[in-house]
């Protein structure tokens, strides 16, 4: 692939750069085996503050989306979109904000906060964006808009029906004739509940399950689901156990088996995974039961015995909420939240990368 950074291109321009910059750059990518490019999606932006990416894969090429303003949950922070060109991303753009609209015209007192974004490229479709607003988590609501041009112009926001939010933080998957939302509620005195919700005609109609499990038994928010043989499915979910929370379906998400954990650390943060095109799954979380770093990558055969195989982010700090898909080429790329400061990206391949086993819950070496 041409079309994004490549490490060779640093040979090209090493007259024209620093030594500082060039460690950085080799830094990045070169001793990571596996990892093609690593970078951030901007230098600048018009926010100090950013959180919760999501990523696709359109015709026309890569999009990201995030939420950005002086601070998580503040009423300034918007939707922001970066789109990839073929060599460089574009600069964040605000694609929605919770300003409040009554009869046409928009309030000039009455604006919430957004929250994470959704992306997801329908099959010669729109490009849908979900999103939700409201004051914190507890009392947000669901929102949609649609692109015709693959994130450059969006249609005007459309509320979900009272009772759906959609996918909570990460992307849907295209299941028989409907689209499968991995969701989930957060109510009072920490009542987290995983849910899936269910859209035949790209939002404007839906259904959803039962809760999967007991809060009391298996606290547990925001899915990501994985395919598996024979239709079956997969959630894994962000728990408050210490662990990651595992379920399965056979009948395309209708209904669930009890959440069990699986033998990886973690600290209540968000997750995501994705089906490879070699057969394997990929997750990408925080090995570690506290703190957001760092950050890693691990594979399986069956989304159940993981073993490492990389870790992104090792420094103190914030490396959190991932969001990952798999290109045709057999890619993986990945964003996530950098510091809270910018989202930085990763494409990975793989076939390069070297597995081993993680034993008692302890990431080796």
């Amino acid at each position: 692939m041409t079309h994004r950074f490549k490490l060779l291109s640093v040979a090209m321009i090493l007259p024209f750069i620093g030594s500082t910059l060039l460690s950085t750059l080799y830094t990045q990518a070169a001793d990571k085996p596996g990892v093609l490019v690593h970078e951030f999606l901007y230098d600048k932006a018009p926010f100090p503050s950013c959180h919760a990416s999501t990523i696709e894969q359109t015709p026309k090429g890569l999009v990201t989306a995030f939420f950005g303003g002086s601070d998580e949950g503040n009423d300034d922070v918007g939707i922001w979109v970066c789109r990839h060109d073929g060599s460089t991303w574009s600069a964040p753009v605000e694609v929605a904000n919770g300003v409040m609209v009554a009869n046409g015209v928009e309030s000039a007192e009455k604006r919430y906060p957004c929250w994470n974004p959704v992306l997801y490229q329908v099959h010669d479709g729109p490009l849908l964006l979900f999103y939700k607003v409201g004051p914190n988590p507890i009392e947000w609501w669901g929102m949609l808009i649609r692109s015709e041009d693959y994130g450059q112009t969006w249609s005007a926001p459309e509320r979900l029906p009272d009772g759906i939010l959609g996918p909570i933080k990460n992307k849907p998957v295209p299941v028989k004739d409907a689209l499968l939302c991995p969701s989930s509620t957060e109510r009072k005195g920490r009542d987290w509940r995983v849910h899936l919700e269910r859209t035949p005609d790209l939002g404007r109609t839906w259904t959803k399950t039962d809760s999967v499990a007991d809060p009391k038994q298996f606290r547990t928010i925001q899915p990501t689901i994985l395919f598996h043989p024979e239709g079956k499915l997969q959630i894994l979910c962000r728990s408050g156990k210490g662990k990651i929370a595992q379920s399965w379906s056979e009948d395309d998400g209708q209904t669930w088996s009890p959440l069990t954990g699986i033998d990886l650390p973690h600290p209540d943060s968000g997750i995501d995974a994705v089906n490879l095109k070699d057969g394997r799954m990929l997750l990408v979380y925080n090995h570690t039961r506290r703190g957001r770093s760092p950050l890693n990558v691990a594979l399986s055969k069956d989304g159940q015995m993981w073993e490492a195989a990389l870790p992104l982010e090792t420094e103190p700090g914030e490396f959190s909420y991932p969001a990952v898909i798999c290109t045709p080429d057999g890619h993986a790329h990945i964003t996530y939240t950098w510091k809270r400061k910018k989202i930085r990206y990763a494409e990975i391949d793989p076939a390069k990368l070297d597995t081993k086993p993680i034993v008692d819950g302890k990431w080796p070496g």
